[in-house]
């Protein structure tokens, strides 16, 4: 099969012949892929990011964000079959751990990270697990869904544990509104009645945020006045889904006192006095991917019509042609890789 594989760090990926997968264990299951999403995640991964985190042999495939149809089960799999459209879960997880017990899937102590440090779903045919698979309508394409799997999953799990703080009159602020900040928009506008205030520097994605459901939108934040200006004094939260070149302090600034930053894009950092954190009551909250169930709710409300996927195509041999274009910023939505045999 086809297959999209890291060679070396600092490299651009190889389209590649590798074999099949096939199930050898009796909770495998063998999945056609329909897309695999592309994410920025992908683009640090080839940096070499995530090499210390999870230590992946290389060569190996890269795609996180995976949909298709069940091609093969194991012996002991019962809750999908041959035919049916799926997504999967991120991570492939053991279901005995005490963090698998509580439901904290990305906590498994035991998991793997298919496209992070196993092959993963840029390819025809990708092996996952029967715990990672959620079943859907046969009438959902998995070009349309494939990366709320990890993009869509990671914005939905972060506004659901921050809709608490969200009830009627208070004010969040979405920096981005790209692949991850559409859908946390759309999670937004389905999960809490707060004023959604969007940042971005881009007029294209500040025109789709419009579309969604944003109340107002900043394309120039500068010192975060205008935003403050906006929140009547601050947000009660900040959803960031860039976490880079600035975006940590623009987040920060804009919080009103007992405000929540919510980081959920990264590579830059959070620099505050830890008096800064006590005087003003302010939280910072990590988010990584989300659970099982977060998935489940993020799909009910796709097949509801309340969240939709603002995707670019390419085929699974342009798959190098569409991570120039998420680096340069011509992607606006989320790209998604279709191998041929769809």
């Amino acid at each position: 099969m086809r297959a999209v594989r890291v060679h070396r760090y600092q490299e651009d990926p190889l389209i590649d012949d590798v074999p099949e997968p096939t199930a050898t264990g009796p909770w495998d299951v063998i999945v056609d892929i329909g897309a695999a999403g592309l994410c920025r995640t992908d683009l640090h991964v080839i940096e070499g990011q995530w090499d210390a985190i999870q230590h992946p042999k290389l060569p190996y495939i890269l795609g996180h964000e995976n949909a298709g149809w069940v091609r093969e089960v194991g012996s002991a799999v019962t809750n999908v079959q041959p035919g049916d459209t799926v997504i999967m879960h991120p991570i492939v997880t053991c279901g005995l751990c005490l963090a698998c017990r509580e439901g904290q899937d990305s906590h498994c102590e035991n998991s793997t990270f298919p496209g992070l440090n196993v092959d993963g779903g840029m390819a025809e045919v990708m092996k996952t697990n029967a715990r990672s698979v959620v079943k859907l309508d046969p009438s959902l394409k998995p070009a349309d869904i494939a990366a709320l799997a990890d993009a869509g999953l990671t914005a939905y799990h972060a506004v659901r544990k921050a809709a608490p703080l969200l009830h009627p009159g208070t004010h969040a602020v979405v920096i981005g509104s790209g692949g991850l900040g559409h859908i946390g928009i759309q999670s937004l506008k389905a999960l809490t009645a707060a004023q959604i205030t969007v940042v971005d520097t881009s007029e294209e994605a500040l025109d789709l945020a419009r579309t969604l459901g944003a109340d107002h939108t900043v394309s120039q934040p500068g010192d975060g006045g205008k935003l403050l200006e906006i929140t009547e004094g601050g947000a009660h939260v900040v959803f960031d889904f860039v976490g880079e070149h600035g975006t940590e302090a623009l987040g920060v600034n804009a919080l009103r006192n007992r405000g929540s930053y919510y980081t959920i894009g990264y590579g830059g950092a959070v620099h505050l006095d830890t008096i800064e954190i006590i005087s003003r009551e302010i939280n910072i909250v990590g988010n990584l991917v989300g659970t099982y169930l977060d998935l489940v709710e993020l799909m009910t409300l796709t097949a509801q019509g309340k969240v939709t996927l603002h995707t670019q195509t390419y085929d699974l041999e342009d798959a190098v042609q569409a991570m120039h274009d998420l680096n340069s910023g011509k992607l606006v939505g989320r790209g998604i890789l279709v191998p041929n045999h769809t």
